[in-house]
């Protein structure tokens, strides 16, 4: 579970985050929508202990991210937009060296081979630089190296972005997988078709504020796109 209690996050004059609160529950995908500059990232950051809050809490599991983020990282894992890999290594090399980076030594080389299938890695993949990967690739290569952490939140920064159709919809169905193994995953994304398309909640987030939430009855109803372009279009104290 990823709790947020009262999450602000102030760089001087600049509110990046206002005072957030948001609980995602094990099972459940939880989608934020939000303009650049609107607050994501920063709150992902927090979360991952990569910086500290200004005000509230994050806690991960239970475990206090700021006062124990050696202890809250073991529980969490993250696939940013541009997946970070070690372009001279194989696919498989990048995914044995992370997965031991995250604790795990005891793997053997079917689970590597396994997950690298899972995540729909051609075979003739596995042994190949990475340097040479299309972007789809990195992103389930980053989604296999998050799945062998086995953590129970997982956390990912506009993992669709320039995906191919192809791409977008295998890994849409991979995380409605891990949603049934009962992760609790935040997907921030400006791709309002597959936010609504994959969700549980959907959230709307304007300049530091979260001004709306969605349930999955509600985004059959609704039309998200109009409404998320409204709410981006006004200012933010309206928004509010």
């Amino acid at each position: 579970m990823l709790e947020i209690i009262g999450l602000s996050k102030h760089y001087g004059d600049v509110h990046a985050v206002n005072d957030l609160s948001l609980t995602i529950e094990p099972g459940e995908i939880f989608t934020m929508l939000g303009a650049n500059g609107a607050g994501k990232t920063t709150t992902l950051m927090v979360s991952l202990g990569f910086t500290e809050p200004t005000a509230g809490t994050v806690k991960i599991c239970g475990i206090d991210v700021t006062k124990d983020p050696l202890e809250a990282k073991k529980h969490v894992a993250y696939v940013s937009e541009n997946v970070m890999l070690y372009g001279n290594f194989t696919a498989r090399q990048n995914l044995e060296f992370f997965t031991k980076l995250g604790g795990r030594k005891d793997v053997s080389d079917d689970e590597y081979r396994e997950v690298m299938g899972r995540v729909g890695l051609q075979q003739d993949a596995f042994d190949r630089r990475v340097k040479g990967f299309s972007k789809g690739m990195r992103q389930k290569l980053g989604i296999a190296i998050a799945i062998m952490k086995n953590a129970e939140v997982i956390l990912l920064d506009e993992p669709t972005s320039g995906l191919d159709p192809k791409s977008g919809a295998e890994f849409l169905q991979l995380l409605a997988e891990l949603r049934e193994e009962n992760k609790a995953i935040w997907m921030t994304t400006h791709d309002i078709f597959r936010a609504k398309q994959i969700a549980d909640r959907v959230g709307i987030m304007v300049e530091g504020n979260l001004v709306r939430i969605f349930s999955s009855d509600e985004l059959e109803q609704e039309d998200l796109e109009k409404i998320y372009v409204e709410y981006v279009s006004q200012p933010a104290e309206q928004a509010a």
